[in-house]
């Protein structure tokens, strides 16, 4: 009997000491891999920070051990979603100023000022968030109930687009603009000819903003990835950075202080900048990816400032205006061209699309494997779609479920055929990479899923979807947030899919977003968070 209880504790020892000890293994799951096949799998093993094993129960737990098993209870689990236009940094840092997204006048916008002074005591006040699109009275407010609330302190505050501020006299005075400014690439506002405080795209370059302090700056940073990492997002893509911010990054993510994974545009908003970065060459680590440049192309469609071929429906002989004269765009792609370098280029207005378009198309000369992106895409004149077959799309499509209401009144029914067509923009390209924009839409991953499949607002409204013809499938969409938009970073070899060798980047949902009626997609929420196989939230 001694002997037989001997023999069986050897082989159970043999057994347990012939397994491979891993950091993590996860059982009991409905994971959607997003490989190339699409598969499904029940578990997966992870060590050292990347994927080893990926399969079934009895596979995972016959070949490893480990001291940390997670049960997912068959909760479904999908790759790190990675947001693939973003503005990461300056999310951080508008967590620390007056919030105004939400508001429904321009009266609330004040009370929203009044109560932020009276708590923050400020020296100026900055912030963004109002959207005039968003109130009963669809028009840009004038400054003079600011000037009599705030008549010694400088207020500057954003549009939620970011191509318009609204600011009080004070700001103005300390800006030296007046009346007669001249400004390319924007407009300052007027009304019966006196100036109105609004501000678009270039003009706001005057406005002289107190300077970012460097705590400031780390707080924002932590700021944003706490909130990023509660959405399941482990890799964002900052659309335009400066060489400061991006160094800043980079030391808080060797300190171990910042660990989600940046995907980092450079701001091409200064030469000095795009030679730096040319000249340096790519920045590669685990978790910055310095290799692409931000170009603005032209302004916001709810500002008015995005660029178009004819003149606005709803604003006689206004055409919005490119942010740079056209031939400056020519001798910045040329730049680009000739180094390792992708170009990103923000574009709206058709107009802005057909010329980058063209831009981009003289300059590669037909180069595959470039990845050259058009940020936004969002209106596109019918015999320019077939320029992105070698040009990727990247959207954001919560702007379509955002700017459906009044779109139509700003472009006219012949232009919006050409409107938030991103199944179009698939069906070319054959890829397309997805974000939000934020903050100037919401952070959550999951309403971007949303308006990309069903395209309605959280009202279920309209019936049968926003141009639906134009709607991706879940499939797709889930590709759009992972796998594809890690392709638009080049970084589809080390993630955007749960497969063996890849970072051990996942979320664990608290529902099947591939299989949930559609109006129940926006109760979708990330339970937990985990890069390289740590539990980040």
């Amino acid at each position: 009997m001694k002997k037989n209880l001997l023999l069986l504790l050897t082989i159970l020892t043999l057994i347990s000491c012939s397994k491979e000890k891993v950091d993590l293994i996860v059982i009991n799951s409905n994971t959607y891999t997003v490989n190339t096949s699409f598969d499904k799998a029940e578990a997966f093993a992870i060590k050292d920070g990347v994927f080893i094993a990926v399969g079934k129960n009895e596979e995972i737990t016959g070949r490893y051990q480990s001291d940390t098993i997670v049960d997912a209870e068959n909760k479904t689990i999908v790759p790190g979603l990675i947001d693939a236009h973003c503005h990461f940094y300056r999310m951080g840092l508008q967590q620390q100023k007056v919030s105004l997204e939400g508001t429904k006048s321009y009266d609330d916008v004040l009370e929203k000022l009044v109560a932020f002074q009276k708590e923050k005591n400020n020296t100026f006040i900055t912030g963004r968030g109002w959207d005039q699109n968003d109130w009963e009275l669809k028009e840009f407010p004038t400054k003079e109930k600011l000037d009599a609330l705030f008549p010694k302190i400088p207020v500057a505050v954003g549009r939620v687009d970011g191509h318009a501020l609204l600011v009080n006299q004070v700001a103005i005075n300390m800006a030296g603009i007046t009346k007669n400014t001249k400004v390319s690439g924007g407009e300052i506002i007027l009304k019966n000819g006196k100036l109105t405080g609004v501000l678009i795209d270039a003009a706001m370059d005057f406005i002289k903003f107190p300077k970012t302090s460097n705590k400031e700056a780390i707080q924002g940073l932590l700021d944003a990835q706490k909130i990023a990492f509660s959405y399941g997002l482990t890799t964002v893509d900052d659309a335009g950075l400066d060489r400061k911010t991006i160094e800043l990054i980079d030391s808080l993510q060797k300190a171990k202080s910042l660990k989600i994974r940046v995907y980092a545009m450079v701001s091409g908003d200064k030469q000095a900048q795009i030679d730096y970065y040319i000249k340096k060459g790519i920045v590669k680590t685990d978790k910055l990816n310095v290799r692409s440049f931000k170009i603005y192309g032209d302004g916001a469609l709810g500002s008015r400032g995005a660029a178009m071929r004819t003149s606005y429906s709803d604003r006689e002989n206004h055409f919005g205006a490119l942010i740079y004269p056209p031939e400056r765009y020519q001798e910045i792609a040329k730049q680009i061209a000739a180094s390792d370098y992708q170009m990103n280029t923000h574009a709206i207005g058709d107009s802005t699309n057909s010329w980058m378009l063209k831009t981009y198309k003289e300059v590669l000369k037909d180069r595959k494997n470039r990845r050259w992106r058009i940020e936004h895409a969002q209106i596109i004149s019918e015999e320019y779609f077939n320029h992105f077959d070698n040009i990727l799309p990247s959207v954001q499509p919560t702007h379509a479920t955002s700017d459906m209401y009044w779109a139509g009144d700003r472009v006219g029914a012949k232009r919006m055929k050409g409107a938030y067509a991103f199944k179009k923009l698939l069906n070319t390209y054959g890829k397309i990479a997805l974000g939000t924009d934020f903050p100037v839409e919401q952070v959550n991953p999951f309403l971007t899923f949303y308006a990309a499949t069903i395209r309605k607002d959280s009202d279920n409204y309209p019936k049968n979807g926003f141009q639906i013809e134009n709607a991706l499938t879940r499939e797709e969409t889930l590709k759009g947030m992972t796998i594809w938009a890690a392709y638009s970073n080049f970084e589809e070899d080390e993630k955007g899919s749960i497969e063996v060798g890849k970072f051990a980047d996942f979320v664990l949902l608290n529902q099947d977003i591939m299989k949930v009626e559609g109006s129940e997609i926006p109760k979708t929420n990330a339970i937990s968070t985990y890069l390289n196989g740590e539990k980040v939230y």
